[in-house]
């Protein structure tokens, strides 16, 4: 069997080879010529596709360049709002809270005008891409999935979230015969 292979390569390499013609050199140039074109093509798309990214991206990182500054600033700023809101009989003190509210209010709607938007919770629906649900209550007087309470504010900067609401929720069956 091998004999037969190696004697049939043998009559192959003893053939003698075809010139290529000048039609032939030409076909295979302008094959050479289309393929590179179509590479060339490739390339330039390519490089456009790479930069529109980068600039989207630029744009993407000027538009959100404060949303971590921000979001590291509303945990005290959270807990400056609940501070401020204490009640008190020591008239000093209220004058300090009062003091504290107005620099608080000020610094909020610095960040308000930068784009940071406190999400509207309160007796609204409960929707899990803006709200966490911390705690469930059972009151069939009340619309059932209905934030019945905020635990904690949460916000948005510009069309992004930052922070969801934490919200107690209004939860109840009808169907089980049970407040639950």
């Amino acid at each position: 069997m091998e004999d037969k292979t190696t004697k049939d390569a043998e009559k192959v390499e003893k053939q003698p080879k075809k010139k290529p013609t000048s039609k032939d050199k030409i076909e295979a140039l302008e094959k050479e010529v289309s393929e590179l074109k179509d590479k060339n093509l490739r390339v330039v798309a390519e490089y456009e596709n790479a930069r529109k990214r980068i600039e989207t991206q630029r744009i993407q990182d000027r538009k959100y360049a404060s949303k971590y500054l921000i979001d590291q600033l509303l945990t005290p700023l959270s807990q400056l709002d609940k501070i401020v809101e204490l009640e008190t009989d020591d008239e000093k003190l209220k004058n300090f809270l009062i003091g504290f509210k107005m620099i608080k209010d000020q610094i909020f709607k610095t960040l308000e005008a930068d784009g940071l938007k406190e999400i509207d919770a309160l007796n609204k629906p409960f929707d899990p891409n803006f709200h966490e649900a911390m705690e469930k209550v059972h009151d069939q007087n009340l619309e059932n999935g209905i934030n019945v309470a905020v635990i904690n504010k949460g916000y948005m900067y510009k069309e992004q979230l930052l922070k969801p609401a934490t919200v107690k929720v209004n939860e109840w069956s009808e169907d089980n015969g049970e407040n639950k």
